[in-house]
């Protein structure tokens, strides 16, 4: 009984800190005061490869994790909501996270389920003698051929999500007497069209696996793998696009071309890896795992650019009725609505206007490709599909080694080198029609129709046209190296163990520009300077045994950590200017557990506290009336993550398991930032040294209170089925830091209506969803297995449930209405399917 209360009890501490506060709206009474800035944007997405981390999760053993990462993930719910680089991703040993974003990206390795089999996850402030980890925990994927047991394996699955079929099949040899060990696998992924009208989906992958045991102290092996991909986007709209075209999940990314279906926003990725790994059994209680990889390839998503014409989306804010509305023109707006309810193509991008426009607009082009006197005229692309380019080069060595001392002590530590250059750059995919597309910045001069040195993209190449597969626009070089060493002591004994846990590194990185940019003649090419960063990080826990069975276990972590890259200068696509006080960040983290494992009932309760301080953020977006990239960065930027977690996994009978997963957290803001904005194609800084008002508001884009019930019967003949219902609540939408400034209110008074119509955050409504899981599997022979299992999630169908959002970073003050909020929805009613034959 003292157990439960003392759990109980830890869970109503917590929940009585996950208290309601105010958001910071202090600059209210000084808004008269300031001058005004107003951002007209438009944000531009992200590129990177998805983020999603959830087919890492679904293999952990503990129920809560292995919830959060499948069904949870559904609604993009993050674990205490941390972001993606606060987990380390290790395969074999080797850093899987990316270098510029600090985000391990499970793309990479998709589609080798057979081949990734093998995962060691452990969630939050952990023990780990591979890695000193991250606040979000440590996941080891190990491939070690000679790890996989004889066998022949195939499959094939049906789903209606992003793919519609998949095969993949896996040999393996197991090792042999002549101590080599074989593995082979492939797969293939495939949709014409995905749940989202417009989508696509084209991926292959493959793995190889070969291991040679030399004696009984050393084995050497190598690994390669990879997997291709190209996928059509799914996009992000205002609510009024939705209803209008009566879809939730409208897809402005695609339109007809000759009368067929062309998505203008392709991801296309591949970026193979080569691993070479020794193992040395040093002695009997000592062994070391040293490995040399090569991590490199091709990445780039395309996309929509134009010039001198209107704005080709389909979605853009002149296009809807709202707009005339508002500048009261009723009969526009009434003729827009028709269109966009009964006229697909006028809803969906217009590929053959835009050949069109190309084929009119003849130019010539002066001096062209900086030869003097050299006089072009064509087909200059008014509007055209570029492809965005991040590719990268990557060489680490990496090497650990683990001891036992004694039977209470053991010791692991390693160290791991980094060289990593990032290509990115801009080449033309399809010209549209067009001959050629003249590589400047016309709105670089304050006369748009005079072509100086300040409008040219590359001095060294001026008034240079290009072609597809061309480069373009920018071209530079993310030049990053680390070293990373870490030290741990693990020590056991009968009612105590306890760990502690040391890490240092040192980070350098700098640009290295390939153009040389009119607006920024001396700060663009060639390389930068170099910034240089020394961190280190200190961790412990400790686990009490009240018994065989129940545990008590606290962790603590303090860390340091160098900027992201991505984040460190204010426009790298155009300079190396960095963003004012750039610093580490500090990461202060712990957590208590309560533990029960019993044959009958498993459970975890958890309480945990993470501060993260001096965060850097920069975005960058397309600013239609200045008609160039706008970048805004916030340095000084806390955050306050608080929460707890409960998983309960209880068989009550030999058949009948009930499950519940429940989590509450608090995550906020904890400071007021300072914010610099600058654009690309000026030096003068747009705004220096403005203080951002966020302390208190949510941060947002994940529920933050995630609830689920399950129900499973595993038969004794082998089929089992079960259904769960889940709950998502508490969530808010991802809030423009410039509206909750002093200059945001100028000349508002702080009873006007519009005051909390800028301040305040939006809450999302909540969701439900009941999810449906079965299987089967048979023995043929003994030889011979044959397994299938079907998913059904949210079972009702529901395509109400806004499940994430974003305020535009574009906005009016006097009517806030103008530039609405983007939203996900939550997929309806989606199902996979999976037959396995293996031998």
């Amino acid at each position: 009984m003292h157990r439960v209360l003392l759990i109980w009890s830890l869970l109503l501490i917590t929940f009585s800190v996950v208290a309601q506060t105010e958001p910071d709206t202090t600059s209210a009474d000084n808004a008269g005061t300031l001058p005004t800035y107003t951002l007209d944007v438009i944000e531009s997405e992200s590129d990177e490869m998805s983020q999603d981390v959830s087919g890492l999760l679904q293999s952990s053993r503990d129920i809560f994790v292995s919830t959060a990462g499948y069904t949870f993930g559904a609604a993009r719910y993050r674990i205490r909501g941390y972001d993606n680089n606060n987990l380390t991703v290790l395969i074999n040993g080797v850093k899987m996270n990316d270098m510029e974003s600090g985000r391990a990206y499970w793309s990479s390795w998709g589609g080798l389920n057979d081949a990734t089999w093998n995962k060691d996850i452990r969630t939050g402030i952990v023990s780990s003698e591979l890695s000193f980890g991250g606040v979000a925990g440590v996941t080891e994927i190990t491939t070690r051929p000679s790890l996989f047991r004889k066998q022949f394996r195939v499959s094939y699955s049906s789903a209606n999500r992003s793919y519609r079929n998949r095969i993949m099949a896996t040999y393996s040899t197991g090792q042999m007497a002549n101590g080599w060990s074989f593995v082979v696998s492939g797969s293939r992924r495939w949709a014409q069209e995905g749940y989202v009208e417009g989508s696509f989906y084209d991926a292959w992958a493959y793995f190889l696996g070969v291991e040679k045991k030399i004696n009984d102290r050393h084995s050497l092996s190598l690994v390669v793998f990879g997997s291709p991909n190209r996928r059509g986007k799914t996009g992000v709209s205002v609510q009024e696009a939705y209803d209008l075209s009566g879809n939730n999940f409208y897809n402005p990314y695609w339109g007809y071309q000759n009368g067929e279906k062309r998505n203008a926003r392709v991801g296309n990725y591949h970026q193979p890896m080569t691993m070479l790994t020794h193992y040395w059994k040093i002695s009997e209680n000592t062994k070391s795992q040293a490995t040399l990889s090569y991590w490199f390839g091709r990445g780039g998503s395309t996309a929509l650019n134009w010039t001198e014409t209107d704005d080709p989306r389909p979605d853009y804010y002149r296009y809807l009725p709202s707009y005339w509305n508002l500048i009261d023109k009723p009969d526009v707006a009434d003729e827009l609505t028709k269109k966009w309810q009964t006229d697909e193509k006028f809803r969906q991008l217009d590929f053959d206007y835009m050949y069109f426009a190309n084929s009119k607009f003849l130019f010539t082009v002066d001096d062209a490709n900086g030869i003097e006197g050299n006089s072009i005229t064509g087909l200059r692309s008014k509007i055209i599909l570029e492809d965005r380019r991040n590719d990268k080069k990557e060489g680490q060595f990496d090497w650990r080694l683990f001891s036992a001392l004694n039977e209470h002590i053991n010791l692991s530590g390693g160290i791991n080198l980094n060289i990593y250059k990032g290509h990115r750059y801009k080449t033309i995919d399809d010209l549209l029609g067009g001959e050629f597309w003249l590589d400047i910045d016309r709105y670089a001069d304050q006369d748009p129709f005079v072509i100086t040195d300040v409008s040219q993209n590359d001095l060294n190449h001026p008034n240079r046209l290009v072609k597809d597969g061309d480069i373009f626009g920018y071209d530079y070089l993310a030049n990053i190296n680390t070293q990373n060493g870490f030290a741990e002591a693990d020590f056991t004994y009968s009612k105590v163990d306890f760990y502690v846990g040391l890490s240092l590194s040192n980070t350098s990185f700098w640009r290295t520009g390939n153009m040389k940019n009119g607006r920024f003649p001396d700060n663009s090419y060639g390389d930068s300077k170099k910034n240089n960063f020394f961190n280190y990080g200190v961790k412990g826990g400790v686990t009490y045994k009240i018994s065989g069975k129940h545990y008590i276990t606290v962790n603590a972590m303090y860390k340091t950590r160098a900027p992201l890259f991505w984040n460190s200068y204010v426009s790298a696509r155009t300079r190396d200017f960095t963003v004012p006080n750039l610093k580490s960040e500090t990461i202060y983290s712990g957590d208590l557990n309560y533990i029960i494992r019993t044959p009958i009932i498993k459970l975890r309760a958890t309480v945990y506290y993470t501060q993260f301080k001096d965060q850097t953020w920069t975005r960058s977006f397309y600013h239609d009336a200045l008609h160039t990239f706008v970048n805004y960065s916030l340095t000084g930027l806390d955050e306050l993550h608080t929460g707890v977690e409960l998983g309960i996994e209880a068989n009550v009978t030999p058949t009948w398991t009930i499950m519940a997963v429940a989590a509450k957290g608090q995550n906020i803001y904890t400071s007021r930032p300072t914010a610099t904005i600058t654009r690309d194609n000026d030096a003068i800084d747009l705004v220096a040294g403005r203080t951002i008002y966020l302390k208190n508001y949510y941060i947002g884009g994940s529920p933050q209170t995630v609830a689920s019930l399950g129900l499973k019967y595993s038969s004794p003949k082998y089929w089992f089925a079960q259904v769960k219902a889940n709950y998502f609540g508490d969530t808010y939408i991802s809030i423009n830091p410039d509206r909750r400034t002093a200059e945001a209110l100028n000349g508002l008074y702080s009873d006007d209506y519009r005051v909390s119509g800028i301040l305040d955050q939006e809450k999302l409504s909540n969701g439900y969803t009941i999810d449906l899981y079965g299987g089967k599997s048979w023995r043929i022979n003994h030889d011979y297995t044959v397994r299938f299992s079907l998913s059904i999630n949210n079972l009702l169908g529901k395509t109400d449930y806004r499940m994430s959002g974003f305020e535009q970073l574009r906005y009016d003050n006097a009517n806030i209405n103008k530039f609405p909020p983007k939203y996900y929805y939550m997929y309806g009613r989606t199902y996979y399917f999976n037959l396995t034959f293996y031998m």
